[in-house]
């Protein structure tokens, strides 16, 4: 991680710019493409955590750099935030979406603890304001912003911006933040969750109700897995959360795991038959950070294996000529896709290192 990966992604596309690099391509060249806002949010929480475990590379500087320019040039007048930058980080599509501020929120939380600088959290009031003036929904929820088609009406944004409540609260002190992530919480228990299979559902209509349709059986296993390690946060801070964790995770690996690749596969339907058998990267990181928090909570045996088994999967990944990059698709056959190695991945890739880490302190530090 420390040697070969954060060198490699921290590194600016052009010489003195403020951003990360959003791709590499699978020859291990920064790829000179429109960089999302989300993206960038991502790396700052990454190089923030990279920090805090020791890492020596300029990551304060690099943080702070990527920070104010996201602000600076990010921040429309309205106060929401834009989606994308140019390789040259000058706006290239100032639309707003629910996705991309649920990760700024994030962001916001890890740089202003991290890089001590708590004027970041009054910008994430601010822009939690404008999300509330423009976005609350008295049927339940956020509005998708001006990028999603709706209906549908997604879970995925409610996740991060249940995440994002949880880093904030973790880091002021403000029960704003912790009043949100319980409202997320409630929110998915009582609307995303099918109460006939546990599965966390994907798509819903305008009111937030199930779609009538094959739509709305979707399942995503990593997604399952993603909130029940948010539930397994909440139960930790006495708030409750294991039973609604066991019933998603319950599902994700009965119906979601591919045990002849041995991987969390990308979507199924409700009834359990498969939507999609391709194993992107990041479902692997959840499963392993679902089973960790689960066996940081009951001890049992069967997490742990869990966890050793969804490490071997998420190995899988990396590209053994270049440990800085990795794959992004598994597919059915065993092969990956020889795709450019998206940035989006670093997130969930020290998430779940952060996560393992918590068990065994000391262990994979920079030294």
């Amino acid at each position: 991680m420390f040697e070969t990966a954060a060198p490699r992604w921290s590194a600016p596309v052009l010489q003195g710019a403020a951003m990360f690099p959003e791709r590499y391509t699978r020859d291990g060249i920064a790829d000179r493409c429109d960089h999302r806002l989300f993206v960038q949010a991502r790396h700052i929480y990454s190089f923030c955590a990279f920090g805090e475990l020791g890492w020596d590379g300029p990551w304060r500087e690099r943080c702070n750099a990527a920070v104010d320019h996201l602000i600076a040039v990010g921040r429309r007048p309205d106060g929401f935030y834009i989606h994308k930058f140019s390789c040259e980080g000058a706006v290239a599509d100032a639309r707003a979406d629910f996705y991309d501020q649920a990760f700024t929120l994030f962001m916001f939380a890890h740089a202003g603890r991290t890089l001590e600088r708590p004027e970041l959290f009054d910008h994430a009031r601010a822009l939690f304001a404008a999300m509330e003036r423009d976005w609350r929904d008295p049927r339940g929820g956020f509005r998708e912003g001006e990028i999603a088609e709706c209906p549908p009406r997604r879970q995925n944004p409610h996740m991060h911006l249940f995440e994002a409540a949880q880093a904030l609260y973790d880091a002021t002190r403000d029960d704003r933040w912790n009043g949100l992530a319980t409202e997320m919480a409630d929110l998915c228990a009582r609307r995303f969750i099918d109460p006939e299979t546990g599965a966390l559902l994907e798509y819903f209509t305008e009111t937030l109700d199930r779609l009538d349709s094959r739509e709305g059986m979707i399942v995503e296993p990593g997604h399952c897995f993603e909130w029940a390690w948010l539930f397994e946060r909440l139960e930790a801070r006495g708030l409750g959360g294991a039973a609604t964790s066991d019933g998603l995770v319950a599902f994700a690996r009965a119906k979601g795991i591919d045990s002849a690749r041995g991987v969390a596969i990308n979507e199924v339907y409700t009834d359990g038959n498969i939507r999609w058998a391709s194993a992107r990267l990041w479902p692997q990181t959840e499963r392993l950070k679902a089973a960790v928090a689960r066996y940081r909570r009951t001890g049992e045996e069967v997490e742990l294996r869990e966890a050793c088994a969804a490490f071997s999967g998420l190995a899988r990944y990396f590209d053994p000529s270049d440990r800085g990059i990795w794959f992004d698709k598994l597919r059915p056959d065993g092969g990956f896709e020889p795709e450019n190695a998206p940035g989006s991945s670093l997130y969930h890739i020290t998430c779940s290192y952060v996560e393992l880490l918590s068990l065994f302190p000391g262990l994979g530090r920079a030294r």
